[in-house]
C-alpha cells in the first residue's frame, strides 16, 4: 500500500486553558471545538446528518482551521454560511456544475465589473467550461489558503475571541470526531490516552514481544477495515463483457485521492441499488483513467441487463492480519529456531556460521556475472545463519538474491522459500530463478488467481491446470466444466476439491523453490511444508510481524535483503506508525548492531545523478558501474544547465492547494511546468514509456494526469504511456527520465511528506539518463536534507529558474550544508533481560547436517 492519508498532524501538545466558555449558554452556532461564535467567523458543515458549526481559527495548531480540520477528519466536503454574513445563508457551490466540494472551489473575478463567481478547479476551471467570456479564468484562486478559508469568505476570530475560546489540540479533535463517527456521545474535553506501547529495541521475552505487536496489528487492522468500508460508491454506470470463461464488469471508480489505493487483486462487491442483485469479483485491471475491470467470481442471480444504478464497495478481508496474529502466537510459544529467536529479541548472541563448499564461479546460469561485492555477499549469505544484505538503488539486489537461492538449492538441503511483502517483488525474483533453471512454484492468493502476469506458467493454480497425468484427467474435466458453467454438483465439487488438493501437493512437493508473499507463507496449502532456508526480498518494506511469517515456517537460515535507507513499511494507521509499527525487522536488527553487507556498485544512474545519494546515505561508498558516456541520451534537445550533467532543480513558485478530499495537495504551477518539461523531452524523441512523473501527493498525481490529457501540447494520446505515480510505488523501479513534482509551497505549514529523508532518497534514484525536480526552493530549504541537496545542485550549477528555454541560475541564498546522521532516526525503547532457549527437533536435525 501507498500513504494516501496525507494530512500531517501537529505534535498534539496540550495548551493551557486560560478561560473556558460555559458551554450550556453558548448560541447554537458556536464552534463545536472551541466555542467561538461570532456569526462572521463560523460556518456550518452542510453534510447530511452533521450540521455542526465551526470557526475559521487555527486554535493553537497548524492542522488547519477548525472548520477545515472537521471537514478532513469527518470526510465531509460542503458548508453553509451564516445568515448574518455578506453571502447570507447559502451553500457555496460551483457556478457551472453545482459541485459543493469546498476543497475544489475557488473564485473567478469579472473582467469588467466588480463581481465574481465560484468555480470548481476541476473540471470547470481546468477545462474552461464557461462559455461566457466575461470571467477571467486565469485569475482563479482557491477559497482555502494555508488550510483556512479566505478571510473575506469566513472571518478569522480576533485575538480576544481566540483568547476566550477553549484551546484544543489536533489529538483532541481526532478523538471528538472518532466518538461522533462511532456513535458515542461526544465529549467536550476528551482525555487522549491510548494504551499502546511503543516497539522496543530489545525484548525481555516472547510474551512481551507478542503483547506489543499484537495490539499494533489489531489497531492497523481496524483502521484498514474502517477506511475500506467507508469507500462505497453509488450511482455507478458500467458495461458488461462476457467470454466463455469470464464475466467482467467495467466501470470508473473515482477514488478522490482518499486513504484507499486500488490494487489489482483486491476484491469488491458490486450490487444493484435496488437490492435485486449482487456479485463479488476481483480487480484484474486498472487503467490510468481509473477504469476498473472487475472479474465476477460469485453472484446471486443471473447477470442483470441494466448498466446503471449500481453501487460498489471494498470487500475487507482480515486474512493477512489474522496470519500475523497467528505468527505472533507461534513466536510466543517459541516455535522458532533458538538462535534466530535470540537475534529477533535483541539478545547478545554471537554470530553463528555455516560451513559450505562453493564453486569458484558463483554466477548463476543465465544471470549476469557477479561483481566482487556481489560475490562476497553471496559467500557471506550462504555461510550465515542470519544475514542482512543492503542493496542501495541499482546495485543488482535481485540478481544477488537469485544467485544466493540458486546455490542454496544446489546444496540440496531441502526446499527453499522466497518471499517479499509485495507481489511485484515476488514475481520479479521468481522470474529470475526460473531463468536459472530451477523448479520454482509461485503460490498466489486465491483472490489473485484471476490476475494475469508474465509468470502465469509458474503459478501453482496454472500448473494444476496444465497437469497432464492420467491420475488427474477427471480434475481437468471438472475444472473445464466449472469454468464454463460456473457451478458443479455437490458430489462433483467435493471430488474437485480433493483432486485439486492432491494435485497441488504433488506440484509443491516436486518444487525446489516456492515463492509467495510474506503473508502467503501461511497459506493453508503450505502448512505441511518445512522450509529451513528462507530468503526475504524487500525485507525493509515489511512490517515486523509480516516479516516473521516466513521465518516461522521452520527457518534455520534466514537472509533478509533490502535497504533501510529507502522507504520502510507503509502503515496507514498513524497511531500504529507513531508507536513504531512502520519500522522493519531489518532496520531494528541494524540498530542492534547487526551490520548489513552492502552492495557497492550501481548500474542504473548517470554518475551525476547518483552522487548526492551516495554521499548522503551511503557514506560516499557507491561506485558507478556505468560511465558518463553510457548514460548520455544521444540526440536529446533539452536545456540542461551544465553539459553532461543531466539533472536540474527547477525553482517553481506557485501556491499549494488542498486536493478534492482535503487530505492531499495540488500545485497547479508545478503541473504546468511538468507538462512543458515532458513535452520538450518527447519532442526530442523520448517515448512516453521512458518517462516517469513522480510526486509524494496523490492529489498532484491525479491533477497532473488530468492536466496532461486536457492541456498537453502534443494531444492526449501522446501522454498516455507516461507513468504518473507516487514516489512510494516507484521504489525498486526505474525509468530513463524522472520528473519529480514536490508540490509543497506555503509560508507556515511545512513540507509534510517531503521531510522523510528515505522518501527523498527513493525519488532521487529512479532515473537512468535524466532527473528533473520541480519545487519551491525557498520552502524546501528550511529542511536540513533538502537544504543540503539544494546546496549540492547550486554548486553544480543546476539550481535554476525562469522560462524553460531561457533558464538562469537561481539566486536564492542558502544556509551552508550540514553534516547529517540518519542512523538514529528510529525511536526504539531499549530494555533487556535473559531467558531460556528452545529449538524444534526438525530444525536441530537440519543444523546437525550442515
Amino acid at each position: 500500500m501507498e500513504p494516501w492519508a496525507e494530512v500531517e498532524e501537529d505534535s498534539g501538545e496540550e495548551i493551557t486553558i486560560e478561560e473556558e466558555y460555559n458551554w450550556d449558554n453558548l448560541p447554537e452556532h458556536a464552534c463545536s471545538y472551541c466555542g467561538n461564535h461570532s456569526p462572521s467567523t463560523v460556518v456550518k458543515c452542510a453534510t447530511e446528518n452533521c450540521n455542526r458549526w465551526f470557526c475559521n481559527s487555527y486554535g493553537g495548531n497548524k492542522a488547519g482551521s477548525h472548520i477545515i480540520a472537521h471537514l478532513v477528519k469527518a470526510r465531509h466536503k460542503s458548508v453553509m454560511m451564516h445568515s448574518e454574513t455578506t453571502l447570507g445563508e447559502t451553500n457555496i457551490e460551483c457556478y457551472v456544475c453545482s459541485s459543493k466540494t469546498v476543497f475544489l472551489l475557488g473564485f473567478v473575478p469579472s473582467k469588467t465589473e466588480n463581481t465574481l463567481i465560484f468555480l470548481c478547479r476541476e473540471p470547470c476551471a481546468l477545462r474552461n467550461m464557461i462559455s461566457d467570456k466575461e470571467w477571467d479564468l486565469e485569475a482563479w484562486k482557491p477559497l482555502i489558503e494555508e488550510k483556512r478559508f479566505l478571510p473575506w469568505i469566513v472571518s478569522v476570530p480576533t485575538e480576544e475571541e481566540d483568547r476566550k475560546a477553549r484551546k484544543i489540540s489536533i489529538k483532541e479533535i481526532s478523538k471528538i470526531e472518532e466518538e461522533i463517527r462511532t456513535g458515542k456521545v461526544p465529549v467536550r474535553t476528551p482525555e487522549v490516552s491510548e494504551n499502546i506501547k511503543h516497539i522496543k529495541l530489545r525484548y525481555n521475552n516472547t510474551r512481551e514481544y507478542k503483547e506489543i505487536y499484537d495490539k499494533l496489528v489489531r489497531l492497523d487492522a481496524e483502521y484498514d477495515r474502517e477506511v475500506k468500508q467507508s469507500q462505497k460508491k453509488n450511482d455507478i454506470n458500467l458495461r458488461w463483457e462476457r467470454t466463455d470463461k469470464r464475466i467482467l464488469a467495467i466501470f470508473i471508480f473515482n477514488k478522490d485521492d482518499s486513504d484507499v489505493r486500488l490494487v489489482i487483486g483486491d476484491e469488491m462487491k458490486l450490487s444493484l441499488e435496488s437490492g435485486k442483485w449482487e456479485g463479488i469479483g476481483t480487480i484484474t485491471r486498472i487503467s490510468d483513467s481509473e477504469e476498473v475491470e472487475l472479474q465476477i467470481t460469485t453472484m446471486k442471480g443471473p447477470i442483470p441487463n441494466q448498466v446503471t444504478d449500481y453501487s460498489v464497495e471494498f470487500v475487507w478481508k482480515p486474512t493477512t492480519f489474522q496470519r500475523m496474529q497467528r505468527g505472533l502466537q507461534l513466536l510466543a510459544n517459541r516455535q522458532i529456531d533458538a538462535y534466530i529467536l535470540n537475534k529477533i529479541l535483541g539478545k547478545n548472541t554471537e554470530n553463528s556460521m555455516i560451513k559450505v563448499n562453493l564453486p569458484k564461479d558463483l554466477s548463476a546460469p543465465n544471470l549476469p556475472p557477479l561483481n566482487h561485492y556481489q560475490v562476497e555477499g553471496v559467500k557471506k549469505a550462504l555461510a550465515s545463519r542470519l544475514m542482512l544484505i543492503q542493496g542501495p538503488p541499482g546495485t543488482g539486489k535481485t540478481v544477488t538474491s537469485a544467485t544466493i537461492v540458486y546455490h542454496m538449492v544446489m546444496q540440496k538441503k531441502g526446499q527453499v522459500l522466497i518471499c517479499a511483502p509485495s507481489n511485484i517483488a515476488v514475481d520479479q525474483l521468481t522470474e529470475k530463478l526460473h531463468k536459472c533453471g530451477l523448479k520454482v512454484v509461485r503460490v498466489c492468493a486465491k483472490s489473485r488467481e484471476a490476475v494475469s502476469s508474465t509468470i502465469d506458467f509458474l503459478t501453482l493454480h496454472q500448473q494444476v491446470k496444465d497437469l497432464d497425468l492420467a491420475d488427474f484427467s477427471e480434475l481437468k474435466v471438472l475444472m473445464e466444466k466449472r469454468e464454463k458453467i460456473g457451478i458443479l454438483s455437490s458430489e462433483e465439487e467435493d471430488n474437485f476439491k480433493k483432486l485439486r488438493i492432491k494435485a497441488e501437493n504433488l506440484i509443491l512437493s516436486k518444487a525446489e523453490v516456492i515463492s509467495c508473499t510474506c503473508s502467503g507463507s501461511f497459506d493453508p496449502r503450505l502448512k505441511d511444508f518445512l522450509f529451513r532456508q528462507v530468503l526475504i526480498d524487500e525485507a525493509t518494506q515489511a512490517t515486523e510481524p509480516e516479516c516473521l511469517l516466513p521465518i516461522l515456517t521452520g527457518a534455520c537460515q534466514v537472509i533478509l535483503v533490502g535497504d533501510h535507507c529507502q522507504l520502510g513499511p507503509v502503515v496507514m494507521c498513524k497511531k500504529a506508525a507513531a508507536a513504531g509499527y512502520n519500522r522493519s525487522l531489518f532496520e531494528r536488527l541494524v540498530h542492534l548492531g547487526n551490520i548489513p553487507y552492502r552492495l557497492h556498485i550501481q548500474y542504473r544512474m548517470h554518475p551525476s545523478i547518483a552522487e548526492f545519494s551516495s554521499i548522503t546515505f551511503y557514506e560516499g561508498s557507491l561506485q558507478n558501474g556505468v560511465s558518463i558516456s553510457q548514460r548520455i541520451y544521444r540526440g536529446l534537445d533539452f536545456p540542461w544547465p551544465v553539459p553532461n550533467k543531466p539533472l536540474l532543480f527547477y525553482n517553481t513558485i506557485g501556491p499549494e492547494e488542498l486536493s478534492a478530499s482535503g487530505t492531499s495537495y495540488v500545485n497547479r504551477t508545478e503541473a504546468a511546468n511538468v507538462e512543458k518539461i515532458v513535452t520538450q523531452l518527447m519532442r526530442s524523441g523520448v517515448a512516453g514509456s521512458q518517462l516517469g512523473i513522480i510526486t509524494p501527493y496523490e492529489g498532484q498525481r491525479v491533477f497532473i494526469t488530468a492536466y496532461l490529457q486536457n492541456f498537453g501540447t502534443l494531444g492526449p494520446s501522446h501522454y498516455r504511456e507516461i507513468e504518473i505515480s507516487s514516489v512510494d510505488s516507484f521504489q525498486g523501479r526505474e525509468k530513463d527520465f524522472i520528473i519529480l513534482s514536490c508540490v509543497r509551497s506555503n509560508d507556515n505549514l511545512g513540507i509534510g511528506f517531503l521531510q522523510d529523508n528515505r522518501r527523498l532518497n527513493v525519488a532521487l534514484t529512479r532515473a537512468k539518463f535524466g532527473l528533473i525536480i520541480c519545487g519551491n526552493a525557498k520552502v524546501l530549504a528550511k529542511q536540513p536534507l533538502w537544504n543540503n541537496l539544494l546546496n549540492h545542485y547550486n554548486e553544480k550549477g543546476v539550481l535554476v529558474e525562469g522560462a524553460l528555454n531561457n533558464l538562469k541560475q537561481c539566486m536564492i541564498k542558502l544556509t551552508p550544508p550540514q553534516k547529517l546522521n540518519f542512523t538514529n532516526e528510529a525511536p526504539y525503547v531499549e530494555e533487556s533481560n535473559g531467558f531460556g532457549t528452545y529449538i524444534l527437533s526438525a530444525q536441530q536435525e537440519f543444523l546437525d547436517n550442515l
